[in-house]
């Protein structure tokens, strides 16, 4: 039975499409670019903010630093309220800490900024570790995040055998299927977020789910191997 349980953030638990993309929209005006389309900017969210003005504006490391401050400008003061829970989200935890489960957050977003969201949506209390990257730019990939999750949470004892089969991390895009891939634990795509069902696969997901409540009834059912059958 899977006992520990990583959760993505953005996209997995809330909806921060406003609040990310008009953020970054800020930040891209600072430095004389205007993109008018918040659906153009969606790919920033779920990878290190970095790597996405680096990719999808050609930005150097100077301008990028520039785009950072101003993206954490807007985001502190607004953006992190641009955000909604999804349905049934508070719901499922609730059930799945009644159920004796240890849970997690793995967010490549400043973990600053993660506390905030939990707590604005009355969820902190579900969850035993809150991980996010460091406000200096450190520990910004998902590989790196999902690892000192669970240096924190799992016994390091634990063989990779029963790892496989009590430890699972939730995320909406490739990267969180990646970086569980890498520390050797089972992975659940939603594609109710921002990744694609055809993301997700092909990234190696353990099992995919479009909704909510199909994501609660694979946690609670359990192992990979019962799942297979």
């Amino acid at each position: 039975m899977f006992k520990y349980i990583l959760f993505d953030l953005d996209g997995t638990l809330t909806d921060p499409k406003i609040g990310i993309t008009r953020s970054v929209q800020y930040a891209l005006y600072a430095l004389g670019i205007d993109e008018p389309s918040l659906d153009r900017l969606e790919p920033f969210i779920g990878p290190p903010l970095a790597d996405s003005f680096r990719e999808f504006y050609g930005l150097n490391e100077e301008q990028i630093a520039t785009a950072i401050a101003k993206y954490r400008e807007r985001f502190a003061r607004q953006g992190i309220y641009e955000n909604e829970i999804y349905p049934g989200i508070s719901e499922m935890l609730a059930e799945l800490k009644r159920k004796g489960k240890i849970l997690a957050i793995a967010s490549s977003k400043p973990t600053l900024f993660v506390e905030q969201i939990l707590d604005y949506f009355d969820i902190r209390k579900y969850f035993d570790f809150v991980v996010g990257s460091n406000m200096d730019g450190t520990r910004g990939r998902k590989e790196e995040v999902v690892e000192e999750a669970l240096r924190q949470m799992v016994p390091a004892e634990m063989i990779p055998d029963e790892k496989k089969d009590t430890v699972v991390m939730v995320g909406d895009r490739k990267f969180d299927i990646e970086g569980a891939r890498a520390q050797g634990i089972t992975s659940v795509g939603v594609s109710f977020g921002y990744g694609s069902e055809r993301e997700l696969e092909q990234a190696g997901a353990d099992f995919t789910v479009n909704s909510v409540e199909s994501l609660s009834v694979v946690l609670t059912l359990g192992t990979v191997s019962e799942w297979r059958v």
